[in-house]
């Protein structure tokens, strides 16, 4: 696509749009608004490295994530890094923390800068997104939460489901009959999907789903403080919280600290990734640990392949095993 399907479609001329997009000169704003619009919807980009010479790629792969400080997400950008430097190719990182509009905006930049491909945990459930996303002719990898369409795309994951069933399971093989669970966005996959594992273990069990211990929120400490401590103010308490992320918990487990209670005497804990290398933090916490550097080492890998081969028709959908790692936040409980 070029500058000119921009000015027909619009009937304006080639300089007009050009200035818009160079940032240089004047335009009326109505104008420059329905230029800025189009070129959305067009899906135009602009080649900002090197507008007037043709060539194959930056040698670079994009990945977005939507917390850089997560532990996770920062195993699985290593993950990509390892693959890219062995195929002589570099990384460029950005954090959406966890903002759509802040996710669209790193897009856009990334394709702008001929990425190889990207590597995508999108926060976005609209499907209007993935086909901008479709349009670019790049690869696009995703992982962790996925996009809400019925498309075909390639995608490195894990089972949530499955995984957010074995990890309430194991609560209910303790002795657990009042669960809580905290989770977040249900726009986003991987909360929604981990919720719905819950669930099934529950009432598979015979278990009450009580609609007031299940916690929606984002996938931060503050909101796993914030749902906590409302629960505490209650006469009744959950003797179990299964949180769908580390951040998630840890907030929760301040908050039960703070009102003079522990983990897992008064109330058990367990989540998704919680990692602690060093092995000193009490109590060490349950856990199911995503294979977080093998989901970017192949994530990296589909998008050398796809380099190699534009016309690749196949879709790969990769579904790795996760581990349930028990430890101390979640004890055996005795009695009710």
């Amino acid at each position: 696509m070029q500058l000119k399907d921009i000015a027909k479609r619009l009937n304006i001329s080639i300089s007009t749009v050009s200035r818009v997009i160079n940032g240089t000169g004047r335009v009326n704003k109505d104008t420059k608004e329905l230029i800025l619009k189009t070129i959305k919807e067009m899906g135009y980009q602009p080649n900002e490295v090197a507008r007037s010479l043709k060539r194959k790629s930056a040698n670079t792969i994009g990945v977005i994530v939507p917390d850089i400080s997560n532990s996770f997400y920062a195993s699985v950008i290593k993950g990509v890094e390892k693959v890219a430097r062995e195929n002589e190719h570099s990384v460029i990182v950005c954090n959406s923390d966890e903002d759509i509009q802040k996710e669209e905006e790193y897009v856009q930049l990334l394709l702008q800068k001929q990425v190889t491909g990207l590597v995508l945990a999108t926060v976005g459930g609209d499907p209007q997104l993935f086909e901008q996303y479709k349009r670019s002719g790049i690869p696009f990898v995703f992982f962790d939460n996925l996009p809400n369409t019925q498309e075909n795309f390639d995608v490195v994951t894990i089972d949530n489901l499955k995984a957010g069933y074995e990890l309430a399971r194991h609560l209910v093989e303790q002795g657990h009959e009042k669960l809580a669970i905290l989770t977040g966005p249900q726009h986003q996959s991987s909360a929604a999907e981990r919720l719905q594992g819950f669930r099934r273990c529950l009432e598979e069990n015979g278990l009450s789903v009580r609609d007031e211990w299940i916690g929606v929120g984002e996938f931060r400490k503050e909101s796993g403080y914030k749902i906590m401590s409302e629960w505490l103010k209650q006469d009744e308490l959950p003797t179990a919280i299964f949180a769908a992320n580390d951040f998630l918990l840890y907030g929760a487990i301040k908050a039960i600290l703070e009102k003079g209670l522990s983990v897992p005497h008064d109330i058990a804990a367990v989540c998704f990734d919680a990692n602690d290398e060093t092995g000193l933090i009490r109590p060490q916490i349950t856990s199911v640990v995503q294979p977080a550097d093998m989901i970017g080492s192949i994530a990296g890998e589909i998008i050398m392949r796809k380099e190699k081969n534009k016309n690749m028709p196949v879709f790969e959908k990769i579904v790795l095993e996760p581990k349930l790692i028990i430890n101390e936040s979640s004890q055996k409980r005795i009695g009710g």
